[in-house]
């Protein structure tokens, strides 16, 4: 089985997908491939590096610079999307190929990515704003300010929870949370 994870920054998808590898299944971080894609993948940094001149410097990308310019800018974070989705479109679908057993894909832009396709199920996990901002805060050392931003330039979570087949929501404490995905996840038979 094939499960999509997916839902905004600071939401608790993490704790969701360690309780998924818990139960014997392996986890496919988008995000995690993305930066490794950005070490080996020259065309992908040539690429952002000609829509955002500037960003990369001796075939480094410049995170919080590129972070700057699309956290900012809607246009500019399609624009973005649009160059990384396929990158790791790719990667994900040879990394699938021939895996037996059952995976999560962890992935931000599921649905844009056109990554849903390959999943037999989807998972919103949602938490509530001030939750979500805190836990950026401790996470990125990043301000509240810069917090709030990044929520605000990404899907709503009502809209996670409206494509998804299913919904976890985070409000209660980390161990609370966990026992509910292993739940969850048990009930979806991945064991």
């Amino acid at each position: 089985m094939i499960i999509g994870i997916t839902g905004g920054s600071g939401c608790g998808k993490t704790t969701a997908l360690r309780a998924f590898e818990h139960l014997g299944g392996k986890v496919l971080d988008c995000d995690e491939i993305y930066h490794n894609l950005l070490k080996t993948e020259d065309k992908l940094l040539e690429k952002i590096e000609k829509r955002f001149p500037g960003v990369v410097e001796n075939q480094t990308l410049d995170r919080p610079k590129l972070a700057q310019i699309v956290f900012k800018d809607q246009a500019a974070l399609r624009d973005l999307n649009a160059i990384t989705h396929g990158f790791v479109r790719s990667y994900v679908k040879e990394a699938i190929f021939g895996e037996k057993g059952h995976v999560a894909i962890d992935a931000f832009a599921l649905f844009e990515a056109d990554l849903a396709a390959l999943c037999d199920a989807t998972v919103a996990v949602t938490a509530p704003e001030e939750e979500r901002v805190r836990r950026l805060i401790q996470r990125d050392g990043i301000t509240a300010e810069k917090a709030h931003l990044r929520i605000r330039a990404q899907r709503p979570q009502e809209e996670f929870v409206k494509l998804c087949d299913y919904h976890l929501s985070n409000d209660g404490t980390r161990e609370e949370f966990y026992q509910k995905c292993l739940a969850f996840f048990g009930n979806l038979g991945i064991m």
